[in-house]
């Protein structure tokens, strides 16, 4: 479905339950999955991304669809290759079946996997045949997306030699990895991490009695239009310590209008007029903040120069190419460098009509363009129902902050 979306009537004031950590729970369904005696989680998210791992786990079918579930589609494919006897293809939507995963494949490999590509080499479906993995040393390019290295990290216990992992270069999304490691560490699994080098020895898993934090990435969108109507926003369920990379988000619109304020449970969102005249950010730990941050700075005329992206490329859709897009749309000018930089010198064109905006089956674009609607109101967001990814009672949530939404009828001819 595509929508108008029309801002507040009043001043926007809201308080917010955040939905749970899709990270965090994807996470720990794999580990939950790999303990023996495992007590059941008590709430997860509830979003497609991990809907499909919570089917898929439960499932003894001989294929399973993830849909366009990139985390689950890597998740997966290493969790099935440890799990000897199991027989099965691994398959999702066309869009995922053009999603690289030959990194993650040949490493497994490498650790003594049986997986073949059912269709075009380097990309999914996969046909796994589970085993015991001998496991050993192996090397990767840090500059891959760090769901290949969780994945590979969660199942590195079962090992027969464990699993010692060199990353070569820059690690991005180091927090993403760190997430892992830690969750692991609170199912009883030691781990080193030195240099670039990661070792963790053979060991089993113990059941523990864990719940899942409300998630960082939704709170950005928040942190968003609290900058972007300077209304009163509180937010439920975030925690001040996180093991999530994205609560950066609080630190960086601290340069966009916004102070944050922990209080008992609650983030308080202040609106400050202290406003960067432009913003230099590395967002290599955190590139899933990259929609809201660039679409909040050029509302707020604030020129920038991101760096740090190279995996939005490989994301739901190429994130640069589709911000670059439909930002021009409302007559921003962005620019894209190296394949992994965003630039805006505060260049513009006119519009003269109003921008409907694209998503790309990317639930992020949607998320991050519906605030716009607070400067160009009546803004249309197609398939709008993409936000089901990893949030979905988002326009329950808008609406009941003030926003108003009219469906969009295509004419016939």
């Amino acid at each position: 479905m595509n929508c108008r979306v029309f801002p507040p009537d009043e001043m926007l004031e809201t308080q917010v339950s955040l939905p749970l950590s899709k990270s965090i729970s994807n996470r720990a369904l794999v580990i939950n999955a790999l303990t023996d005696g495992a007590l059941p989680l008590k709430k997860v998210a509830k979003c497609d991304d991990t809907d499909v791992m919570v089917a898929a786990l439960s499932s003894d079918e001989a294929c399973v669809n993830i849909g366009a579930a990139g985390t689950a589609m890597r998740f997966l494919t290493a969790y099935y290759s440890s799990q000897p006897g199991r027989e099965i293809v691994i398959d999702g939507t066309e869009r995922m079946r053009h999603r690289p995963i030959a990194v993650l494949v040949d490493a497994l490999r490498a650790c003594g996997a049986t997986i073949e590509y059912v269709g075009e080499e380097c990309y999914p479906p996969l046909r796994i045949s589970g085993k015991k993995l001998h496991g050993g040393d192996i090397t990767l390019s840090a500059s891959v997306s760090s769901q290949y290295i969780s994945a590979l990290l969660m199942i590195a216990p079962t090992m027969e030699q464990g699993l010692r992992l060199t990353l070569e270069g820059d690690i991005i999304s180091r927090p993403y990895i760190m997430m892992t490691l830690s969750m692991m560490r609170r199912w009883g699994v030691e781990s080193e991490f030195v240099g670039n080098t990661i070792t963790i020895a053979p060991q089993k898993y113990i059941p523990i009695d864990f719940e899942v934090e409300a998630d960082w990435s939704a709170a950005s969108y928040w942190y968003e239009i609290a900058a972007l109507s300077s209304g009163d926003v509180s937010l439920c369920g975030v925690n001040s310590i996180s093991v999530q990379g994205d609560s950066e988000i609080s630190k960086y619109f601290e340069y966009l209008g916004i102070t944050t304020h922990f209080d008992d449970g609650v983030v308080e969102l202040e609106p400050s007029p202290d406003l960067v005249p432009r913003l230099n950010l590395d967002l290599s730990d955190q590139p899933d903040l990259a929609q809201t941050i660039v679409v909040t700075s050029c509302m707020l005329g604030i020129p920038f120069h991101i760096t740090g992206l190279s995996t939005l490329k490989i994301k739901e859709t190429d994130r640069l190419e589709a911000l670059r897009a439909e930002m021009l749309k409302l007559g921003i000018v962005l620019t894209i460098e190296r394949d992994s930089e965003l630039l805006w010198d505060g260049s513009r064109r006119p519009i003269y009509e109003i921008p409907v905006i694209d998503t790309y089956e990317d639930h992020r674009m949607a998320m991050a363009f519906a605030p716009v609607s607070l400067f160009v109101p009546g803004i249309v967001i197609n398939n709008i129902e993409v936000v089901s990814k990893s949030y979905p009672d988002y326009w329950l949530h808008l609406q009941e902050a003030g926003f108003k939404f009219q469906e969009v009828v295509a004419e016939n001819g």
